[in-house]
């Protein structure tokens, strides 16, 4: 299945994961911002933009852009906006579609066939995970690393 981005933002949390760009997708109140919060308060992530994401191709590879309004700021839900160091642009190599569900995961396929999301003709490889799934910090960075395997070749 292929996702299609349209005009100068969308709605979305971005995050960079050393050099590695990260888009979370998800209707409002599907946990892109609770499991950004979970990433960089472990020291696993930087926030790179919050509720809106700049998505630019440059050489045949999509980045993630922090627009200005929101630099910095990360909405926590029951608390409020945080201020936090951030990164204005990282190239993106996963998307994640986040797919909450009751019970946690019972909506993720145990084994998908690969997926795209496409933006300005380019694919980046799509996961689908449950946000408030126990292990879902580890699928993300499993995803990850199993990305940087493949880009780096054998």
């Amino acid at each position: 299945m292929t996702g299609e981005a349209n005009g100068k933002t969308l709605h979305g949390t971005a995050l960079a994961l050393n050099d590695a760009g990260i888009l979370l997708l998800g209707p409002a109140g599907s946990g892109k911002s609770d499991i950004a919060l979970r990433l960089i308060e472990r020291g696993m992530a930087s926030l790179v933009a919050d509720d809106r994401v700049g998505v630019i191709p440059r050489q045949g590879t999509l980045h993630l852009v922090a627009p200005e309004a929101c630099r910095g700021l990360l909405e926590v839900r029951g608390i409020g906006i945080a201020e936090l160091p951030f990164k204005a642009f990282v190239p993106l190599l996963l998307v994640v579609q986040l797919i909450p569900a009751d019970p946690p995961g019972s909506a993720i396929e145990r084994l998908p066939e690969p997926e795209y999301w496409t933006h300005r003709g380019i694919d980046v490889p799509l996961i689908r995970i449950d946000p408030f799934e126990a292990s879902a910090i580890e699928k993300l960075s499993l995803a990850v690393r199993a990305r940087r395997r493949l880009l780096s070749g054998p």
